[in-house]
């Protein structure tokens, strides 16, 4: 069975075929860091960082591409528009580059621990001002964009009408009627300056007060949101590539904006093939500010946060990712996360087990055993052929483990199963598990890591006990720099979290 994708743009799933044979390049919008990284980005690059394990598997040499917005995030529906680079500099004190660079790390950091590949490439928004000027220069002279005011708008309805007639209408990917949204776009600050209410900012215009800003053929500004994935995407896979990837949120208005915009420069869509992971909800509910429920990944690894009830490893995080298919809703809670704990244990105990059976017989003594063996170990590729279905595999994988469990404990004789069927099963489980899926086996590492953690903070004690303060000093902002953050307790108790 060949790779079968939801293609989103179509609305079904289709063969994949790569523009160029053996090459794929692929798009995912990254974080916006203004602020540390939350249980919301998760999701999405946990699952495409398994489509690139899975399409590396397929032996295609994939070019992940994978933006930080640094400068110039403002969104065009629901609320103000705001530079939230800006914004929250102001708010912290700090240079917005200052702040941009601490929470990019915060969030390489949890990738890390999340144990997702780093992308081939990482552009930031900032180092591509002028590749984004030159687009936008470029969609007016077309005549699809105007300036006002030292601002530039996207001309959504001259697009549409014109587009239409080329097969791309805008609302192609969100399915959404632009006399619809004429009717039903809210008010926006400089609401006044655009000719329709749903025309999207290419440029703004920067007050004085704004830190962030470059000089641009209109006046000094700072990019609008959509053009920098437009302008960085076309730099480094060219104007159509083969997948462009993203939470589902993102489908209007980012990605439609990125289709219009490209459509308009390099007369296509800019990807083949559109992906969208489904949101998450918490106890049931959409994560936001409104509801209190917005849980830092540092605090999910922690538990510091009220809605947890304990600390969750990183990798029990991916591996109840991974138990549900990327296009559903995935729920998150404390009772369905201590069950992912028990699961991934489970899983490692009998993966442990399997790969120190050795094999002793040539033929099975249990053909029927042999071949419901065969046929889950068969169907791990074409669950993941069939839309990277990681639900299904893990539930294959499992499966499995009471046989092998079976076998270690020798309820099971040792030649039930021939040499290689248990090779093989070793070998599929080592691939899919560790390779495919990304995860890894917290049972040996964890425990380890709080205690060396807790050693240092004895010693901490030990120095402040002393009044050795350059090394207390020392010990604490030497564990902030990786990420481990020291409070001391009113009680005198020294806590951490991650």
């Amino acid at each position: 069975m060949s790779l079968q994708i939801y293609n989103s743009l179509t609305r079904k799933k289709e063969r994949f075929n790569p523009i160029t044979k053996g090459h794929v390049g692929l798009y995912v919008c990254g974080p916006t860091v203004s602020g540390e990284s939350h249980l919301g980005h998760a999701r999405p690059y946990v699952t495409f960082d398994v489509v690139y394990r899975y399409l590396t598997h397929l032996k295609y040499k994939v070019r992940y591409v994978r933006n930080i917005t640094d400068a110039g995030h403002f969104e065009e529906e629901g609320r103000e528009a705001e530079d939230k680079i800006s914004t929250k500099a102001t708010i912290e004190k700090l240079e917005p580059m200052e702040l941009v660079q601490k929470y990019t790390n915060l969030y390489h950091w949890a990738m890390l621990q999340l144990n997702n590949i780093e992308p081939s490439i990482e552009p930031t928004a900032t180092g591509h001002i002028v590749e984004q000027i030159n687009m936008i220069e470029k969609i007016i002279a077309d005549g699809y964009a105007y300036a006002i005011n030292g601002s530039v708008y996207f001309d959504v309805e001259k697009y549409n009408t014109d587009f239409s007639k080329k097969g791309l209408p805008y609302g192609i990917l969100s399915g959404r009627v632009l006399e619809d949204m004429l009717e039903t776009t809210r008010e926006l600050d400089n609401q006044e300056e655009k000719r329709n209410k749903a025309d999207f900012a290419l440029w703004k215009n920067a007050p004085p007060e704004h830190i962030m800003r470059w000089k641009s053929p209109w006046g000094e500004g700072f990019p609008g949101w959509h053009i920098e994935c437009s302008a960085m995407s076309s730099k480094y896979l060219g104007d159509e590539f083969d997948i462009h990837g993203g939470g589902m949120d993102l489908q209007f208005p980012h990605h439609e904006c990125e289709i219009a915009q490209s459509a308009v420069c390099n007369h296509k869509s800019p990807a083949r093939y559109w992906m969208h992971n489904n949101m998450i909800t918490i106890n049931g509910r959409k994560m936001g500010k409104s509801y209190n429920n917005v849980i830092k990944l540092s605090e999910l690894f922690s538990g510091n946060h009220p809605l947890l009830a304990q600390a969750y490893h990183p990798m029990v995080i991916r591996f109840f990712i991974l138990q549900t298919h990327y296009r559903s809703t995935l729920d998150f809670g404390n009772e369905a996360l201590q069950a992912s704990e028990k699961g991934l244990k489970r899983l490692f105990d009998a993966y442990e087990n399997l790969q120190k059976l050795e094999p002793v017989n040539e033929k099975s003594e249990d053909a029927e055993l042999e071949k419901n063996v065969l046929q889950l170990l068969n169907e791990l590729d074409e669950f993941m052929n069939d839309d990277f279905s990681t639900a299904k595999v893990l539930a294959n994988i499992f499966e499995l483990v009471p046989t092998i469990n079976a076998l270690k404990n020798k309820q099971l004789p040792a030649n039930v199963l021939s040499n290689g069927v248990i090779t093989l099963m070793q070998q599929k489980l080592k691939l899919f598990i560790t390779n495919i899926l990304g995860l890894k086996n917290i049972n040996d590492t964890n425990n380890k890591a709080n205690d060396v953690i807790q050693i240092l903070i004895n010693l901490r004690k030990e120095a402040k006990a002393k009044k050795d303060f350059v090394t207390s000093d020392k010990i604490r902002n030497d564990l902030a720099a990786i990420g481990i953050q020291l409070k001391d307790e009113k009680d005198g108790s020294i806590s951490y979290s991650l």
